[in-house]
């Protein structure tokens, strides 16, 4: 039967023991310690990218009411164009008209009957009319076909309806550049959703290696995405 230890060998293995305890404790601290730092950089990427991706929702939001705005005023602006060119059209054929039963009288030799039709000129026309009765052309062959080619002929539904047209492509073009910065806006929160997915996953990996990597990347990715932003337009109040 063996001989037990004696208690010079019981104090070495008792060391050792110590020893042993006592490196296993330090390095599960160090682990320790490390993941809590790695842990908060994560909760601070996290909280970066959540309030960033709330900015960048919003302002997407705020650009795509715009575009639709815009794009609304730039269609209703066309309809009233194309209204005013058809008052316009409406009106011309009136003086038409008019001039025809004046002219018709004119050849007719009725002087009663061209009294009449001048009473029914509007104003404008009217001012028109008699610019082209001043050059003479039942004399003058270089005369204008008749008041209606005359300079002094005007219609304002006209003027009206090409201001409104360029309103109107003045508010689509805004419109579709408005649409195109929620798309950046939009692009924008697809890529802090992604460092919010690489960030959320690491702390699932036991592979430090693997968890370091996914917060560089994602910080990356962050750091591109936060430049994106200082360059986009802010959003309209």
């Amino acid at each position: 039967m063996g001989e037990g230890l004696s208690a010079a060998e019981v104090g070495e293995e008792t060391a050792e023991h110590r020893a042993h305890v006592a490196e296993h404790t330090d390095a599960d601290q160090r682990h320790a310690r490390h993941d809590r730092r790695v842990s908060i950089v994560e909760a601070t990427l996290l909280a970066i990218v959540a309030l960033l991706a709330a900015w960048s929702g919003f302002a997407s939001a705020q650009w795509s009411t715009e575009s639709r705005l815009l794009l609304a005023q730039a269609s209703t602006a066309r309809t009233e164009a194309s209204q005013a060119n058809l008052e316009a059209n409406t009106t011309k054929n009136f003086d038409g008209s008019t001039f025809d039963a004046w002219f018709s009288a004119y050849v007719a030799g009725n002087d009663a009957a061209q009294a009449i039709a001048e009473r029914r000129f509007r104003p404008e026309f009217k001012v028109a009319f008699d610019a082209w009765t001043a050059t003479d052309p039942a004399n003058n062959p270089n005369a204008p076909p008749g008041p209606t080619y005359m300079a002094e002929y005007r219609q304002p539904d006209l003027d009206k309806a090409a201001e409104l047209n360029a309103a109107a492509d003045e508010k689509y073009a805004a419109g579709a550049e408005a649409g195109g910065y929620a798309d950046d806006y939009v692009r924008i929160t697809v890529f802090l959703a992604t460092v919010l997915f690489m960030v959320g996953i690491s702390g699932h990996f036991r592979v430090p290696s693997a968890r370091i990597g996914l917060v560089v990347v994602g910080s990356a990715v962050l750091l591109y995405s936060v430049v994106l932003l200082i360059g986009a337009p802010r959003p309209p109040v």
